[in-house]
């Protein structure tokens, strides 16, 4: 059996001709792919605005900026993510404090959300980054309630959930990042998520205000809009009006982009085929546990609005399931070392011990292989390889 990685991408002969013809015309940089990116993907999720950055840290980091998070700003979010999602609170000055996830989901665990929130007075606490671990959709609606009570604003760290949704109390699908319940939201176009550009982010947002600071924070913070000039020298004049950083995309990436979420739809469709043979295969096994989907993604019909970013088993001896499946050449993967326990955030005062569901999940969690790619006999392969060490 070939590697059969936890995430690959996938090329077509149409995503090559869509770059090399960017490469062929007279933009690489700044030109119209940009724009139109930006505009499908804003389609795509049903947000009134979208701004393309080169990675989905750098998109972060421009939504804490554009909050006006400083010193002063105290944020909420999970221990269970990449680190990028807590780090662009730091970047900016602020404190991340970290709530433990639920058990069942590995999601942010709202109760213990509340439970801090309950524990300061009101205004202590400045905003809450929940992530759509997985691709398992945090209920939104909730999360806005109680930001609302407090005053808080939310950034929805979608990366992993392009094309998902959760269902909200009147029935209707909220997609990631609609911005209907998050101020700002986030995506990632990494290689092993949905869509690909190489590197890549998005900002989603209903709010006009927050994406003109957006457009103005990703260029240096420079603007040649005349009607924006506190001056205007004539046609090559420019300014710089806030401490911006260069955080564009460049062209051939969008490229790439705009082709990928030609075929989204059919690769979502496809990831939550393989977690369906994936939970039918695991369902009767003992000792292996699958990560429950969030109700709120459950429609009456069966659908899922999970959008299977990774597909996530818990094992006892997960180093010696690890070590074993890359024995047969497959290469899972784990997702992810609690944020509080990496030596940078032990360092601002956290600890072992700190997040006990975290630290449990850490403990027993491995992402199986998981793309639209993977093949029917990979799958079976994979299936197989983890009942044999388990049994």
């Amino acid at each position: 059996m070939n590697s059969i990685p936890y995430g690959r991408q996938h090329i077509t002969q149409d995503d090559i001709d869509a770059v090399i013809e960017t490469l062929q015309s007279d933009f690489l940089t700044q030109g119209p792919k940009v724009a139109e990116f930006e505009q499908a993907f804003a389609s795509y999720v049903g947000a009134s605005y979208a701004v393309a950055v080169s990675n989905g840290t750098a998109a972060l980091h421009l939504c804490a900026m554009a909050l006006g998070v400083n010193e002063a700003s105290r944020v909420i979010t999970t221990p269970i993510t990449f680190v990028a999602s807590a780090n662009c609170v730091r970047y900016c000055g602020g404190t991340i404090e970290f709530a433990d996830i639920d058990p069942a989901t590995a999601l942010l665990d709202i109760k213990k959300v509340r439970a801090l929130l309950e524990s300061k007075p009101k205004g202590y606490y400045t905003g809450i980054i929940p992530v759509d671990f997985a691709g398992n959709t945090v209920n939104l609606e909730e999360f806005r309630k109680l930001a609302d009570e407090y005053g808080l604003w939310i950034i929805e760290d979608a990366c992993h959930a392009p094309g998902g949704y959760f269902i909200d109390s009147k029935g209707e699908k909220q997609l990631c990042g609609n911005g209907n319940y998050a101020d700002l939201a986030i995506f990632s176009f990494h290689p092993v998520k949905h869509i690909a550009t190489g590197e890549g982010g998005m900002i989603t947002t209903n709010d006009e205000a927050l994406y003109q600071k957006l457009l103005l924070y990703r260029t240096h913070g420079i603007t040649r809009d005349p009607q924006l000039l506190e001056e205007n020298h004539g046609g090559w004049y420019m300014e710089m009006q806030e401490l911006g950083y260069n955080y564009r995309i460049p062209d051939m990436l969008c490229a790439l982009g705009v082709s990928q979420l030609k075929r989204a739809d059919a690769g979502l469709a496809r990831r939550r085929g393989i977690a369906k043979i994936y939970d039918a295969a695991f369902a009767d096994v003992d000792g292996i546990e699958v990560l429950q989907t969030s109700l709120e993604a459950l429609n009456t019909d069966g659908e899922t609005g999970h959008a299977y970013h990774l597909y996530v088993i818990k094992v006892a001896d997960r180093k010696g399931l690890y070590d074993f499946l890359r024995t047969h050449n497959i290469f899972a993967q784990v997702h992810y070392i609690p944020a509080h326990t990496m030596p940078y955030y032990r360092s601002q005062g956290f600890k072992k011990g700190d997040y006990p569901e975290a630290e449990l999940y850490y403990s027993q969690c491995l992402s199986l292989p998981m793309y639209p790619s993977l093949t029917a006999e990979e799958q079976e392969f994979v299936i197989e390889k983890v009942k044999e060490f388990v049994g």
